[in-house]
């Protein structure tokens, strides 16, 4: 008792919504989200993701963010607290930020390597053939910006709940949300015509966006879109990382949870909306539908410099702007996948934050000095049992995401969903005499449905279920 006393806590639900929903808004839903859309038939995909995101997303939620109020305490020991035999399953949850925090940092410092160039008016220079590639073989450079990433993440965490994690989501958060907003609306706005006269605007990419495309629409392929969008909200809403439960135990007992996670969930799909109109409607106009089957650090770093390129005189603000509404996404979810690993640390072994802190800096910045190696010294290649080529990082991406966040989660939902009972859940969401309104449905999916997904998401992303 004298611990969860001495806890600290969100001042109020506005910190803890900004703060939670900093974490969901990140790269995934940046470089991820729009790909998929642009892949998946737009509208259709767009439509699924909705569906997805008001019952598998808001079940999974719900539940980690229930346990750590209920619980008081991070996901190490949060789950051998709610039940002594499946202490394990912390064990895993915690695992799974440990592996992403040195990565997590690498890619954080390629960003803020993307943010000065355009902020020194070097913008030409990145979109250049090449440049994203002899940036990462570097030795130094990627070493020192994924260091000062780290620095500027572990500086957050030190200062603690309040004076940390809140503070700085109160400000980081209206500024991405500003810059999005501001983005979007000017990506809406372009025009441009090619070599071969060839004249395309924003408002045809915003159509391929938003419009289904149903044209040979058939179950394997609704399959595959279900497939992608709930592995992208899953991805999307730091579930199965442990980070909900960590920051669920920092939310007072007289917060109403449920408006709450409501809030969340609502701000994390907007983002994720207004990603995919900053983005594809631009690539489209300057790169036709040739630009629409980059994703992930190829979208960001080598298609996205080339559109800015094509703009002009404003390349460098554009991209400026745009690279430092990236940043901001990246430090928000890096603060709380560290969080999630310090206070674990602290619950586990009762060490203050700053040790904790320290620990888990120096854990990071050897497995980050690693992945940034894995480029050149250590640069390997290997196949994944997805078929993709790897090395480290992808690595380390492949074990945290594709193997163990659906294997936590499936394993949370046969806890709450078949040892606790839902009641548990749905108990510690209406202690403050809130309406969960969702109850029956709630019930519904994290006994049989969620489970049934995850294990299809699980199957699918370590390569059993290839036709997919």
């Amino acid at each position: 008792m004298k611990q969860e006393k001495k806890r600290n806590s969100f001042s109020g639900s506005l910190g803890f919504v900004l703060a939670a929903a900093g974490s969901a808004v990140g790269l995934g839903n940046i470089w991820r989200f729009p790909y998929l859309a642009a892949k998946d038939g737009g509208g259709l995909f767009l439509v699924i993701y909705l569906i997805l995101a008001l019952t598998f997303g808001f079940t999974l939620l719900t539940t980690e963010v229930a346990i750590g109020r209920k619980t008081k305490q991070s996901p190490l020991t949060a789950y051998a607290k709610l039940s002594k035999n499946w202490g394990f399953l912390g064990v895993l949850a915690s695992l799974v930020p440990v592996i992403i925090l040195p990565y997590y940092c690498v890619i954080g410092g390629w960003v803020i390597k993307y943010f000065l160039a355009y902020l020194t008016g070097e913008g030409t220079l990145a979109a250049q053939d090449g440049y994203f590639t002899e940036y990462i073989t570097g030795e130094v450079q990627p070493i020192a910006l994924m260091l000062l990433f780290l620095v500027i993440v572990a500086f957050i965490i030190f200062r603690g709940v309040n004076k940390g994690i809140e503070s700085s989501s109160k400000i980081i958060m209206p500024l991405l949300i500003l810059l999005v907003i501001g983005i979007s609306i000017f990506s809406l706005t372009i025009s441009h015509t090619d070599e071969n006269g060839v004249t395309r605007n924003s408002l045809e990419g915003l159509k391929i966006y938003l419009v289904p495309n149903l044209t040979g629409l058939t179950v394997t392929r609704f399959f595959t879109v279900l497939v992608d969008a709930m592995g992208q909200l899953f991805f999307s809403l730091s579930v199965a990382m442990g980070i909900m439960i960590a920051y669920g135990s920092y939310v007072s007992d007289d917060a109403n949870l449920v408006q709450s996670i409501n809030r969340i969930e609502i701000f994390d799909t907007i983002v994720a909306f207004l990603a995919g109109v900053m983005i594809i409607p631009a690539v489209y106009t300057f790169m036709g539908n040739e630009g629409m089957e980059a994703s992930g650090p190829s979208l960001m770093f080598v298609s996205l410099p080339k559109v800015f390129a094509s703009m002009g005189k404003i390349e460098n603000l554009i991209g400026f702007l745009f690279f430092a509404m990236v940043l901001f996404a990246a430090l928000t979810s890096a603060v709380s996948v560290m969080e999630a690993v310090v206070s674990s640390i602290m619950d586990k072994f009762h060490v203050s934050r700053i040790k904790a802190a320290a620990i888990e800096t120096c854990v990071a910045l050897v497995g980050g000095v690693a992945v940034c190696l894995g480029y050149n010294r250590f640069y390997f290649d290997i196949v994944l049992p997805t078929g993709s080529h790897a090395q480290i990082l992808d690595i380390m991406d492949y074990i945290s995401n594709n193997c163990l966040m659906p294997l936590v989660a499936i394993g949370t939902c046969i806890l709450t969903g078949w040892i606790l009972k839902p009641q548990v859940i749905i108990d510690e969401a209406e202690k403050t005499g809130c309406k969960f309104g969702r109850k029956k449905l709630y019930i519904v999916m994290i006994c049989y449905i969620a489970p049934i997904l995850l294990l299809i998401l699980l199957l699918k992303s370590i390569g059993v279920l290839k036709s997919i």
